[in-house]
């Protein structure tokens, strides 16, 4: 602390908490600009999460499973409850969908060599489906979106199951944005737009409006299909028991439910941080909502947002999920941000690890453009694998929590092998709080 000249004693200079230094950079730029930020990703503010959960391993009281020598499965079957062709999967963890046009052709075929050298699926999203994506997809879901860009029925029976796409963790409520500058020629024929113009995709669905609308959708895609291919129907985390209980009314065979740490490719800043909840916070009332109707496992639940390795897959699954889904996590296996590129990142006004301005079409990873020559830096063979790697890493890791917990297979994890360190991930996760069997809000307890 230093003296004024008068010697009496200056006060420390205090940022506030809440027009912090970032706060009052958006709103000169805000003041600056008249527009809204628009960015990629998913939220970046601190919530609950998967962290705030501990498993507890066997000892006395539990048998754990030796690693070399006693099995843990991972398969996972997606679509028993009405599909004739259910699909099958080496390991519960999917890859979410991410538009072409969002990623480079490139990118989109790395994912499908991945998914399938690891024996999963992976999802096309906005704008229909690319041949490359197709060809290296051993299992490849088909979503159907509001926008209806690049629908085509013929792809309806070419893909592997459908997911009909309600909301998604970064943005429920709204519609996603492709900018002008990645609007190439391909994506502009795909989507049946005029080249070089932004693009919004619609909020809701133009030819329904609610449950029993969506109930003859579903109808409608089982038919086209004979009734072949697995329904998926896709919310974004904000009324989860609600929502879930509506689409399996509805006629799913597959939930996919999304936390607020899931990603997009583009949309406003306070919508990814504003609107939906965290995962951790959906994952009980939806499998509540399943119980409720006595359809848990048969009715299968797949959750994504900000999954990141085994031990949160691990954890999602023990708490009732059969699979997850990754999309962020699979971008950064490829090459997403990676530290080789530091210095063009630089140049772009932003730091590896942070680089979110995907919809400007300017990637120095080549992976979320549309630049010819950014995407020539690109390998889809080598993402591919690096895709499977990691895959196999997080399939691993998983199988070691499990044969810990005394487990044989990964869906044998159970809410009881959970322990919670904050009150509100315990409260979030009905997940007792460390040490004691209680969590707020627990039945019987009064408060």
């Amino acid at each position: 602390m230093k003296d004024d000249h008068q010697g009496a004693p200056r006060t420390v200079p205090i940022q506030s908490a809440t027009f912090s230094n970032p706060t009052n950079a958006e709103i000169r730029r805000a003041a600056a600009t008249g527009i809204y930020d628009i960015r990629g990703g998913g939220s970046k503010r601190k919530v609950p999460h998967f962290d705030d959960l501990l498993f507890l391993g066997a000892s006395i009281s539990r048998y754990p499973l030796e690693g070399y020598r006693e099995k843990c499965d991972t398969k996972v079957v997606l679509g028993t409850r009405f599909a004739k062709k259910p699909i099958e999967l080496d390991i519960p963890v999917t890859i979410a969908g991410m538009s072409f046009g969002a990623l480079s052709g490139p990118a989109k075929e790395a994912l499908g060599r991945g998914a399938t050298l690891a024996g999963t699926s992976t999802t096309t999203g906005d704008g229909g489906m690319t041949e490359e994506e197709r060809g290296h997809s051993n299992k490849l879901v088909y979503q159907l979106l509001p926008s209806r860009y690049g629908m085509n029925p013929d792809d309806l029976r070419r893909c592997d199951a459908i997911e009909v796409v309600v909301g998604q963790g970064a943005k429920p409520g709204g519609g996603g944005m492709l900018l002008g500058q990645k609007i190439s020629d391909r994506v502009a024929e795909m989507r049946n737009l005029p080249k070089g113009i932004d693009q919004r995709s619609a909020c809701r669905h133009p030819d329904w409006t609610g449950p029993d609308d969506l109930e003859i959708k579903i109808l409608e895609l089982r038919e086209i299909t004979n009734w072949e291919k697995p329904i998926y129907v896709k919310v974004g985390g904000t009324r989860p028991y609600y929502d879930t209980t509506l689409a399996v009314k509805a006629g799913a065979d597959v939930v996919v439910l999304d936390g607020m740490q899931g990603g997009t490719a583009a949309t406003q800043d306070v919508f990814i941080e504003h609107v939906g909840m965290p995962i951790l916070a959906c994952i009980r009332e939806a499998v509540r909502a399943l119980e409720d109707q006595g359809l848990h496992r048969e009715v299968q639940l797949i959750v994504s947002g900000g999954i990141r390795g085994g031990a949160d897959t691990a954890k999602a699954l023990a708490m009732g999920a059969d699979a997850v889904a990754i999309g962020t996590a699979a971008l950064i296996a490829l090459g997403d941000n990676d530290p080789r590129w530091e210095s063009e990142y630089n140049a772009l006004g932003t730091t590896a690890g942070a680089y979110d301005d995907w919809h400007e079409g300017r990637d120095p990873a080549g992976i979320t453009t549309q630049d010819s020559e950014l995407m020539k830096r690109f390998d889809p063979v080598a993402g591919g694998r690096h895709l499977n790697n990691y895959l196999k890493v997080m399939t691993l890791e998983a199988q070691t929590i499990a044969r810990a917990c005394g487990k044989n297979h990964l869906h044998n994890l159970e809410p009881e092998d959970l322990c919670a360190l904050t009150m509100e991930a315990a409260a979030m996760a009905k997940i007792p709080l460390a040490g004691t069997d209680w969590y707020p809000g627990k039945p019987g307890t009064g408060f």
